[in-house]
Order: structure tokens, then sequence, then C-alpha cells
């Protein structure tokens, strides 16, 4: 991730990276689909994690000398992926041998204990339920679009926000995202084949992305799309980038709108100034050039020239690029004369205002609200 100023003589002020922020375990999706797991215990919550596993295409080995009604009826049906192995005895140490990974619900701290060592010295991690200090990885509360899946952890703190989160979750992800993340693993490679690397598939699948949030796949959906890599592949030169001008409230991330976050996810090169704060910059993606700028020089005129031509040349090459105004909407105003001469290049230009304060409303002015109103490009 590059980080640079703007301009260069703006080398010498502080620059700031974006940086991956503290995490309390490392969120990893694993493929187990073939792989042996060890489960110790034929509780309902091991039950439960035995679904979860065979779901993933596991061989899960159960020991247990006996299964409670509903473990016993989960494993009489064959599993939906993977397969059940009941092996109706308790675990010993050779139980370990090519396992991938180890579950036990343990009674009591001791059988936790030696279950943890026992794994550990056949080098197999091992999560024992409900006893984090005995857990090498833990499961998170899930919300399932399979191939997309969505996991939540809260490191065992509090599972019930994990849930409550994962509800959240639930309510806006609809499950027709499934099929569009199966459609789009068909057409992948297809794509890939007709598209370069860059603006060509960008574009594309910034398309695909939206497509898939608005309403469910339909017949003829995989022909139109791979007609739609055609078009963009034969017209290529006429594709540009876009800029995005996006007012921030500086020291509140939560105060973005909706549309200014998903011009950061989508941009190639975001512009900010010393007074936005990381938190807006940590919702960007982390492929994204950041590019700092000095507040003390925008107004100068070699300045506004000279980034006026960097924004022009940016967006030519193809990049989107997101410049993030901290402060007041008010002061907008200084970059009307760069969205006139943009648009008289033909460079799609829109404005993402921000939240006005209530106290402010009263004298807010939104200079632009003839560009968000007719705005060449949908955020």
């Amino acid at each position: 991730m590059n980080i640079r100023s703007l301009p260069q003589n703006n080398a010498g002020k502080k620059q700031r990276r974006a940086r991956v922020q503290a995490l309390a375990t490392l969120p990893v999706f694993y493929k187990l689909h073939g792989k042996k797991v060890v489960l110790a215990g034929g509780s309902d919550a091991a039950a439960w994690k035995a679904e979860l596993l065979a779901a993933a295409g596991a061989d899960v080995h159960i020991y247990a000398q006996e299964l409670e009604p509903a473990f016993a009826a989960l494993i009489a049906e064959p599993g939906v992926s993977g397969h059940f192995i009941w092996y109706k005895k308790n675990w010993e140490d050779a139980s370990f041998a090519h396992s991938q990974i180890a579950i036990c619900d343990a009674e009591t701290d001791a059988e936790a204990q030696r279950f943890y060592c026992a794994a550990h010295a056949a080098g197999v991690a091992v999560n024992i339920i409900d006893k984090p200090d005995y857990c090498d990885f833990q499961f998170g509360s899930i919300v399932n679009r399979s191939p997309v899946v969505i996991s939540i952890s809260t490191d065992g703190a509090a599972p019930i926000l994990g849930q409550a989160i994962r509800r959240r979750i639930e309510a806006v992800i609809a499950q027709s995202v499934s099929a569009w993340a199966t459609l789009a693993l068909e057409i992948r490679s297809v794509v890939n084949d007709r598209l370069e690397m860059g603006l060509q598939r960008r574009t594309f699948w910034e398309a695909f992305v939206d497509r898939a949030f608005e309403r469910s796949p339909r017949n003829g959906d995989i022909e139109g799309l791979i007609a739609e890599a055609d078009t963009i592949a034969n017209f290529d030169a006429s594709l540009k980038g876009k800029i995005t001008f996006v007012n921030v409230r500086a020291d509140d991330a939560e105060l973005l709108t909706l549309k200014a976050v998903r011009a950061l996810q989508a941009a190639d090169i975001i512009m900010f100034d010393d007074d936005v704060s990381s938190d807006v910059l940590e919702l960007a993606r982390r492929e994204a050039e950041r590019i700092l700028i000095d507040n003390s020089k925008i107004h100068g005129a070699n300045w506004k020239t000279d980034s006026e031509d960097k924004l022009a040349a940016l967006a030519l090459a193809g990049k989107n690029v997101v410049w993030l105004q901290s402060g007041n909407p008010q002061r907008f105003g200084q970059f009307e004369e760069k969205i006139t001469r943009l648009c008289a290049e033909g460079i799609p230009v829109s404005v993402v205002p921000g939240i006005i304060a209530a106290a402010d409303k009263a004298t807010q002015i939104d200079p632009f609200v003839r560009y968000e109103k007719s705005e060449r490009i949908a955020l």
C-alpha cells in the first residue's frame, strides 16, 4: 500500500499509513472437504459442531459412548456434504492421527486439559466447547449464503452479541446473494479471458455487484453478462475512471453515508487531508493508494492547476479517485472550478455531500446540488 503526498513539495509533511487494527483472532476460512476431524462428546452442543463440520465437507470422527437423541438422529441421515463416523468408545491418543482439527465437549477442566495436550502432541489444533482457555480456534456466528460465508466472532467475550450482529446481517443480505455468487464462479474464467486486468474487469464486476443487490438472478443472465463483457472489451478506449468528491465529518466515521462508503470501497486512489481520521480511511479497500493533501496550500494557484491536471490524468488513465474533504460541507465551494473543468473534459464526476448537523441546516447551502442531481456515475 502506497501513500504519497500531493504536490511533491509536500513530501516533508507527516504521512499516515492506514494500518490494520489489533485483531483478537485471525479470521480464516479453512477448507475441510474430505479431511478428517475428531469430535469427542455426544452432547447437543457437540452435535451442532458435527453438523457444521459435515456441512463443510469434513469426515467427522465421533468418539462417545452414547449420543443425545438429537445427535443420534443427525448421524442416522447422510451428511449434507461430509460424513459421520461414530466410534462407540472414548477417544485415545491414536484417534488424532491424520486429523486436521479436534473438538471436544469436556465436562471438567481436567478432561479438557488432557484432550488439549494429546491433540497438541499430535500437532492438531483444538477447540474445547465453552472453554476458551483451551481453544486454538473458535467457531463464530455464521451467515450462510454459500459460497458467500460470513462469520462473526467476539473472541468468546460475548456470544450473544455475535448472534445479534448475525441477525442484523441476515436481515440485509438477501438469500439471492448465494445464487449470484454461484453464477460468478461459473462465468469468472470466461470474463477474465475476455477482459484485461484493471479497469475493464473492475467496470464489469462493479456492474455485476449492483445487480446482485437489486434482484435475484434470472434466465438469460449468464448470456447477458458475457455479452456485457464483450462490449467492455470492444469499447475499452471509451472507458474512463471517475472522480468522486466526498464530504466527511473528519472525526466520526459512523456519520459517513452509505454512498460515501461505497465510493471508498471502489476507489483506486484516495486523496485526503490531515483532518480525516484513520477510522474513515479504514473503510477504504486496502489496495487503494493514499495521497495526503496539505490544506495550507490548497488555495494556491499553482496547487489548483497541478491538482486539476493530476485529477484529469488519473481519470483518463482509468483510475477511480475519491477526494475526501473534511469539515463543513460549505467548503465544497472551492471545488466548483475543478468539477466544471473535469466535466468539460468528459470525465465522470459526482459529489457525495456529508451529513449536516442540525445547527448547520438553517444556513447550509449545497453549491453542487446540480451535480448531485445529474451525476454521470450512480454510486
